[in-house]
């Protein structure tokens, strides 16, 4: 599924990731956890193609870094879903067509917009929130919303970059549960995450950066 090869990437001398080496494999949820500025958002954005490395090489999805030509990373991010701790909503549309964006651009039909999009909206409970705004929503609905934009393509890797970051204890709990179900379908998670409180009670891989350096896995 994601394979880093003796990967490095360095913003500058002192913010980057080093000589990692990891494997993550089909349908597993595992945790990316470390302090701020330990590499974990860089490891992400590494995953969907953002940024390359300097160093060493990655595999996902049937996909390699040294060897994917930039007119094709588009292919792989289609089997990719991001969600981001901004939330990264379209303030001018509603919740549905934030969700259904990804189908548009991609050139999906309309009936099989509208069947994915309701899927999507029923699994994250937002049915009765398709019609409103962002602007209109909690922080936690706002997230959901993201989740939904991210599972409605059906990808097979769902990057999850902090979901929880900016939510109160109970909404953090509601996403963690949508993300399980998720992944009990099949589709394999890698979630970053602070909030060791948050998953100290789960039996999931934790994969902990320090200093853009591999402690454990």
């Amino acid at each position: 599924m994601v394979e880093f090869k003796n990967i490095s990437f360095s913003y500058s001398k002192d913010s980057g990731v080093y000589d990692i080496d990891l494997k993550v494999n089909d349908s597993e949820f595992c945790f990316l956890v470390g302090p701020t500025g330990s590499g974990k958002s860089s490891l992400l954005k590494m995953i969907y193609f953002d940024i390359l490395p300097s160093e060493g090489e990655i595999d996902v999805l049937g996909y390699n870094s040294k060897k994917t030509k930039k007119n094709s990373i588009h292919k792989l991010r289609k089997k990719i879903g991001v969600i981001f701790q901004d939330y990264k909503l379209l303030k001018q549309r509603t919740v549905y067509e934030n969700i259904a964006l990804p189908l548009h651009i991609n050139g999906v039909g309309r009936k099989k917009i509208k069947d994915n999009v309701e899927e999507a909206l029923e699994l994250t409970d937002l049915l009765d929130y398709q019609d409103k705004y962002p602007d209109q929503l909690s922080g936690g609905e706002q997230q959901r919303v993201c989740i939904a934009r991210a599972i409605v393509k059906n990808p097979e890797l769902i990057l999850a970059d902090e979901p929880t970051g900016n939510l109160d204890p109970a909404a953090a709990h509601k996403i963690l549960k949508i993300l399980e179900q998720i992944n009990k379908e099949g589709t394999t998670i890698i979630m970053a995450t602070h909030n060791y409180k948050l998953i100290s009670d789960r039996d999931y891989r934790i994969i902990e950066l320090k200093a853009g350096s591999l402690v454990s896995s």
